[in-house]
C-alpha cells in the first residue's frame, strides 16, 4: 500500500503548471507594456487587469493543489502538512485581496507576507524523525525498549530529511530576500519573484516524487 494516494501526485503536478501558465497567458493579454522580468505577478492579478480573468483562477486553483497535496502528504510531519495548507490558502486569499491597479495594498501585502512564509518554512516543519522506541510490555508485566517501526519506516523519503529540507527552505528564503532587494532597490522584481514562487509551488512535487520512490523501493534509502 502506498503511503501517498495518486491524487497527491495529481495535484502537486498541476500547481506549477498552473502558476506558469497563468503568468505566461495574463502577460500575453497584458500586452508588450508588461515586463514580466521588473513587473510581479501581483500586477497581472490586479484589478482591470486584462489577464485578471486568467491569472486569479490559477491562483485560486494553485492554492488548492496545496491544500490537497497536504491532505494527502501522510509521510510528513503534521506541522508541515498545516504549514503547506496555510500556504494554499494564504495563496487562495490573494483573490479576495488582489494588488490594487496602481499603489501598494496593506491587505495584500499581509497575504503575501504570511503566505511567502508558510510556503518558505513547510520544507523543514515536514521532516519526519526516525520512529521513536516504545516500551512495549512483556506476558510477565516487565517492561523493555524495543523498535516498533516496520522496515519502511526507519528512513524518512529523501525530500522529508533534514538535509534537502533544510536546504530547500534557505534557498526559498534567500530568493525572498532577493525579491526585496530587486523590489525596492533593482529593476527585476518580477524575475526574482518568478524565480521563488515557482521553486514554491514545486517543491510539493519532489516531496511527492520522492515518497513514491521510497516506497517502490520498499522502504531503502534512495
Amino acid at each position: 500500500m502506498r503511503s501517498v494516494p495518486w491524487w497527491v501526485l495529481f495535484s502537486s503536478v498541476c500547481a506549477p503548471i498552473l502558476l506558469v501558465g497563468g503568468w505566461a497567458v495574463s502577460a500575453h493579454l497584458q500586452g508588450p507594456g508588461y515586463d514580466p522580468a521588473s513587473a510581479t505577478i501581483s500586477i497581472l492579478a490586479s484589478d482591470g487587469a486584462a489577464g485578471y480573468w486568467v491569472m486569479t483562477p490559477a491562483l485560486l486553483a494553485l492554492g488548492a493543489c496545496h491544500v490537497v497535496t497536504a491532505t494527502g502528504l501522510r509521510p510528513a510531519a503534521p506541522f508541515g502538512r498545516a504549514a503547506l495548507a496555510g500556504g494554499g490558502l494564504s495563496v487562495m486569499l490573494l483573490a479576495l485581496f488582489p494588488a490594487p491597479a496602481s499603489g501598494g495594498s496593506f491587505a495584500h501585502g499581509v497575504v503575501v507576507a504570511v503566505g511567502f512564509s508558510l510556503l518558505a518554512v513547510w520544507p523543514v516543519l515536514a521532516v519526519r524523525r526516525r520512529a521513536s522506541r516504545r516500551r512495549v510490555v512483556a506476558a510477565a508485566g516487565d517492561t523493555w525498549p524495543r523498535p516498533t517501526a516496520r522496515p519502511s519506516d526507519r528512513t524518512a523519503p529523501w525530500a522529508l530529511r533534514p538535509a534537502p529540507s533544510v536546504t530547500a527552505a534557505a534557498l526559498m528564503w534567500l530568493g525572498g530576500a532577493w525579491f526585496l532587494l530587486a523590489l525596492y532597490t533593482l529593476d527585476t522584481a518580477g524575475a526574482a519573484e518568478r524565480v521563488l514562487t515557482f521553486a514554491q509551488s514545486f517543491w510539493p512535487l519532489v516531496v511527492v516524487v520522492s515518497c513514491f520512490r521510497h516506497d517502490a523501493g520498499d522502504g531503502r534509502p534512495d
